[in-house]
């Protein structure tokens, strides 16, 4: 998907959900920049906007997701014209995963409709095209919903954030070898920047070709592997490249053990779950699937923006 320079004005009106969160800050930044006026929703048990100055310029409003009557009145408030949402449960078990990634977003339609907002724009993620797991169901219950709402929708799909593929940057330059299951050669992904996807996201709210869509999104270059990503770590690092591999199998037998006591416990029900997606993740790689064939496919993966991993990597490095 080529990238674009802004190609209508931004709309004028913008409110975002997950405002407080790593992408959404990205998003608020970048719709800020492009003059829009825009309305940061934030959780009363997050982080302050005063606190986070990638929301400067936006209006922040502090509303739980499901007080249908707060969201009625912020989004009465701010009259949108288009409503991004970039919230996503945090631990993926399926209590949460229900309650954020369907009932919320349900919550942020029906306050989106109750003022007439005309888009909607959905941050989903691409490994709803394989859903094996809880929070991918309840992704994939709300993109339904939307899909059928009768407002203008686009759902954007991306592939790896650099920061989930950063967590072994300090352990690396501890001197610890680098995790990877298997060979390290067993999943692919076209990581993408948040500056970037933000940049996507806010394209999409300017495109008119780009609505009533669903868009997979990776960033720039080569799909990589975890080997390949643990290399470069050791790269940029100037040390000898230390691998340490895990069996994926390990996850399959915890979730069966874990799996025994689901019937009568929600404890084991979610570390269950949370076995069940260290296994996916494991295995599957975050890239588009080839209905056709049932592999992941790079080619068929969209490329945006100009910020690489190898980027990311060495400003974190330098940082730490």
């Amino acid at each position: 998907m080529a990238e674009t320079d802004h190609p209508t004005p931004p709309p004028h009106r913008v409110i975002i959900a997950g405002a407080s969160g790593t992408i959404g800050r990205a998003v608020v930044r970048e719709f800020v920049a492009r003059g829009a006026a825009v309305t940061a929703l934030l959780r009363p048990q997050g982080k302050a906007g005063r606190a986070l100055p990638e929301l400067a310029g936006a209006h922040g409003i502090t509303v739980a997701l499901d007080d249908a009557a707060g969201l009625a009145a912020a989004f009465a408030k701010a009259q949108p014209e288009v409503v991004i949402s970039c919230i996503a449960s945090r631990s993926g078990g399926p209590k949460d995963a229900d309650k954020v990634d369907r009932r919320a977003n349900l919550a942020l339609l029906a306050a989106a409709k109750g003022v007439g907002a005309q888009h909607f724009i959905l941050l989903s993620a691409i490994c709803v095209q394989k859903p094996l797991l809880a929070f991918q169901h309840a992704k994939l219950a709300f993109e339904a919903e939307l899909r059928g709402s009768g407002m203008d929708y686009t759902i954007v799909r991306p592939t790896a954030f650099f920061k989930s593929l950063s967590g072994q940057l300090k352990r690396v330059k501890r001197g610890k070898p680098f995790l990877i299951f298997g060979d390290g050669e067993l999943t692919r992904c076209k990581p993408i920047s948040d500056d970037d996807l933000a940049r996507f996201i806010a394209d999409c709210a300017a495109d008119p070709a780009r609505r009533n869509a669903i868009l997979p999104i990776g960033g720039p270059g080569p799909a990589i592997s975890l080997r390949e990503q643990g290399a470069m770590i050791f790269e940029l690092l100037g040390k000898e490249p230390r691998y340490k591999s895990v069996s994926p199998g390990l996850f399959t037998k915890a979730e069966k053990l874990l799996a025994l006591g689901a019937g009568w416990s929600d404890w084991f029900a979610e570390k269950a779950e949370y076995a069940r997606i260290a296994r996916y993740y494991a295995t599957e790689s975050m890239l588009v699937l080839d209905p056709a064939t049932g592999t992941y496919r790079a080619d068929l993966t969209p490329e945006f923006g100009s910020e690489t991993l190898r980027d990311h990597y060495a400003k974190a490095l330098a940082a730490l």
